[in-house]
């Protein structure tokens, strides 16, 4: 039921992190991927462990706040691997923190051009190609910033992330008669090169945070995805599924 046999998919912020790990898992389940991110040299190391696992994957370098881009890795999509069943729109960046008075016009507009106008590029050329495909999932990262908790200094990009799940809701009201399901998953705190706990003494005061008193593994939030990617989740669409430890309800 989580089988993804002759499906592609993109990944986008697949060098590292939870892009990475839910590029390996997809793989493993039978995916050709295109794999994006920035650096071009830690996406050769992922496509080469695919490949040397029996995978299929292709790499392609480039910045998702540009529609060039998005369109581009579709087209590789279509062009090396005949079509796209399914996108993970994981690229995601915090950026500028600090009170709304001190936050700057560019930093406020790098946010969200990062966490949701590329969301918007991806999803623009994505849904025709699952369209010709008979359908597809397309999944976003969002957060449980801006959702169901407030953290001071976020304000960007908890904006950002809070219409990511806007963009679900509308895309999987409009394009479900079309096959295609669109989610939004929320991971929790998640142990990644870009996890904003830097000190062992921030670690532990995130991981208390959660119900279950720690960080996830990037491979933990990789499944969550899995399900929203594959046959499993056939009647989910529409969802902000939260893969965050409890940290939306704990208050101990």
């Amino acid at each position: 039921m989580f089988a993804l046999t002759n499906k592609v998919a993109i990944v986008t912020g697949a060098s590292s992190g939870i892009g990475r790990a839910t590029a390996r898992l997809f793989a493993e389940q039978g995916a050709s991927l295109v794999v994006a991110a920035r650096r071009r040299a830690e996406l050769d190391m992922l496509v080469a462990e695919i490949e040397d696992a029996n995978g299929t994957a292709v790499a392609l370098a480039g910045d998702v706040r540009e529609e060039a881009y998005a369109k581009a890795l579709v087209d590789l999509a279509v062009d090396r691997l005949g079509g796209l069943d399914i996108a993970f729109n994981n690229v995601g960046a915090v950026g500028q923190m600090g009170s709304i008075s001190d936050l700057s016009l560019e930093g406020w507009r790098e946010t969200l051009d990062t966490n949701l106008t590329s969301a918007f590029l991806g999803a623009k050329y994505q849904v025709p190609a699952m369209i010709e495909r008979g359908g597809g999932s397309l999944i976003f990262t969002s957060t449980f910033v801006g959702h169901t908790v407030g953290m001071p200094g976020m304000t960007s990009y908890a904006a950002s992330k809070a219409g990511l799940i806007g963009l679900t809701q509308v895309l999987a009201a409009e394009y479900g008669p079309q096959a295609i399901r669109v989610n939004a998953l929320l991971p929790g705190g998640t142990d990644t090169p870009a996890a904003t706990f830097k000190t062992p003494e921030s670690r532990t005061f995130v991981e208390n945070l959660h119900a279950l008193k720690r960080v996830a593994q990037p491979e933990e939030i990789a499944r969550s995805a899995l399900y929203l990617a594959s046959d499993a989740s056939s009647f989910t669409t529409g969802t902000a599924l939260f893969a965050d430890g409890g940290v939306s309800i704990n208050r101990t």
